[in-house]
Parts: structure tokens; sequence; C-alpha cells
């Protein structure tokens, strides 16, 4: 009997924490490769990076917890971001893409980016909530818009198909200036990911909202019979992630200083990532904030520890692959053993 006991807990271990003894592995050979690598300059550029996918996280995050999931939010930060970038050039900048545009105030590109990745989690919603059509579909489809729209909205007259470059000094500074403190230089990018993930932790905890989203995601049909309004809740969910990936697009595109319609490729499956390593469940109604956050810190951590190293990126591509599968496997058998 205590033999089966300890099989047992064995198995349990295994279950919860295989995924993260092979990402810990993969880190630790990064580091036996490139001792180096471990550096507070390091250590700062990969949270830096990391802002933004734990914003666009955060959103998708939600989606999966309604045992959906989201394929567009990588377009749609990066139409965003397009859009927030042809707004905040340089107005010395004799090539840009509104020759005759002021310098605007700051907000408006935000604003810009945030109504155009609420347009998209309109009808993300739309079609989830009300038309019944499944997350995969729908995301596809405005993924491909999305992508389609950043084409035609770079590639036209007077410039062409050139990058979006060149932007104003108060757009870069407002997020790639940095807090000193001691030898540290924390990005300002790094707390603006701090503050909207308090804000999105009050949510999904404390707030009705937050609460329905778990209720939904755990059972719909229970969900509904208690009274909750399934279409509504659905739809403000779907609103929220436009809204984050609206802010990751205008963060992202002053973070990397220039946009093209690349930007944001593969930025959906980083956030996918990201989710279920943290604890993301595609079953539904399971997730926490905390977990994002960490999967997509351990996730930008592996990212930038293979390229520091030298390993390609087409060989990036099939460990990122693995990760995935990997990921959702434990995911789906977790399910299989709580069921």
């Amino acid at each position: 009997m205590e033999n089966t006991q300890k099989k047992m807990s064995l198995n349990d271990f295994l279950l919860n924490y295989s995924l993260y003894i092979v990402l810990g592995a993969l880190i630790l050979v990064v580091i036996i490769m490139e001792p180096s690598f471990i550096s507070l300059q390091n250590i700062t550029n990969i949270l830096g990076q990391a802002s933004t996918r734990i914003i666009m996280a955060l959103g998708a995050a939600g989606l999966i917890i309604l045992k959906g999931t989201d394929l567009s939010a990588g377009r749609i930060l990066g139409l965003c971001a397009v859009v927030a970038s042809s707004l905040a050039q340089s107005t010395s900048y004799a090539s840009r893409m509104y020759p005759n545009l002021p310098a605007l105030p700051l907000i408006l590109p935000l604003l810009a980016a945030i109504a155009v990745g609420m347009m998209f989690g309109a009808i993300n919603g739309f079609g989830v909530a009300k038309l019944k059509v499944h997350a995969f579909i729908i995301t596809l489809g405005t993924q491909l818009i999305a992508y389609g729209l950043s084409c035609i909205y770079i590639d036209r007259p007077p410039n062409g198909a050139q990058p979006i470059g060149s932007l104003d000094v108060r757009y870069t500074n407002l997020v790639r200036n940095t807090v000193d403190i001691g030898p540290v230089k924390l990005p300002y990018i790094i707390f603006y990911a701090a503050i909207i993930s308090v804000i999105m932790w009050f949510v999904w905890n404390k707030t009705k909202l937050g609460k329905n989203m778990y209720a939904i995601g755990g059972n719909t049909e229970a969900a509904e019979v208690s009274g909750v309004n399934i279409v509504k809740n659905i739809m403000i969910i779907f609103l929220i992630s436009g809204v984050l990936y609206g802010i990751a697009g205008f963060l992202e595109a002053a973070r990397i200083g220039s946009t093209t319609s690349n930007t944001g490729l593969n930025y959906d499956l980083d956030a996918i990532s990201a989710s279920v390593i943290g604890g993301v469940s595609f079953s539904g109604g399971v997730g926490t904030i905390p977990g994002v956050i960490m999967g997509a810190v351990i996730l930008q951590f592996i990212n930038y520890g293979l390229t520091f190293v030298g390993v390609s990126p087409y060989l990036q591509y099939i460990i990122k692959g693995l990760i995935i599968i990997l990921a959702v496997s434990i995911d789906v058998r977790k399910y299989i053993v709580k069921k």
C-alpha cells in the first residue's frame, strides 16, 4: 500500500512538474554552454522583451480559460503596432507616412492602436459568442484579415512597402527609458507590464466578470443555468483581449524602433505557449495571472538564451513546437486524470 502511494505521488509529481523540469534543463544547458548568459544586463533585456508578450498573453489566456484560443493575437498586435508607429514618426523624417501630420500627443497613437485591437476583439467575440463559430476558426480568419490590412496599410503610395521607422523620440523614450536601481537599469516597459498585470489580476480575481469567465470556461451550461449572460461576458473578455493587444502593439513598436507587415509574426504562438506553460488549461476554467507571467518570462528566457548561444533560428522553431506539444499533452493528461 505504501509503495503504491509513493508510486502515485511520483506520478503526480512528474505530471505536475515534468514541463518545468524540461524547461529548467534547457535553461541549464544554455548556462553551461555560455556562463556569461547569467548577467544583470541579459536578465533586464529578457524582462524587457517579455513585457509585451506578457501583456498579449494575458489577453490570450482569458480566451483559453473560456475554453477557446486566439490565433490572431500576433497579427492584431502587428497591425496595432503599424498604425501606432505611423502616427508617431518624427516630424523631421522626410519619408514619413503622413508628411503633413504635426507631432501628435502620444495618447492619440495609443488610442488608435487600442481601437484597432478592440475592433478585432469585437469581431472575434461576436463570432464565438453570437454566431457560435469555434474560436480556432474565427481567429484564424481574423489573423489573415489583420495581416492583409497590415500589408495594404504599409504598401501604398508614396513610400511603398518600406519599414515604418524614425519614430518620435518622445515615443521611444516612453518605452525605452530606464529606472536605475543601483547597477540595474529597468526599462519603463517592464513597469507598464507590471501595472497591467496587477489590473488584470484584479479583474480575474475580484470582479464578477472574472468569476463569470472561470464559470463559463469550467461549465458553460451550468453557468447559463446560474444566470450568467454568456454572450455578454464572452464579448467583454474578447474586447479586453483586443485592448491588451492594442497596448502591446503600441509598446512593441517603440521597443523595436520600427515596424513592418511582419511585426507580430508568431507572437500568437508565444502567447499561447506562455499561457499553457503557466498553467492555463485548454479544458477551460483554470489559470492564474502569476502563472501566465511566469510562463511568458520562462519562454522568453529560452528564446533569448538559444539565440545567445547561437542556436539556429530554424532549430528554435522546432524546440518551440516541441514545448507546445509537451505542454498541451501534459494539460490533456491532467484533465484525463481529473475526470
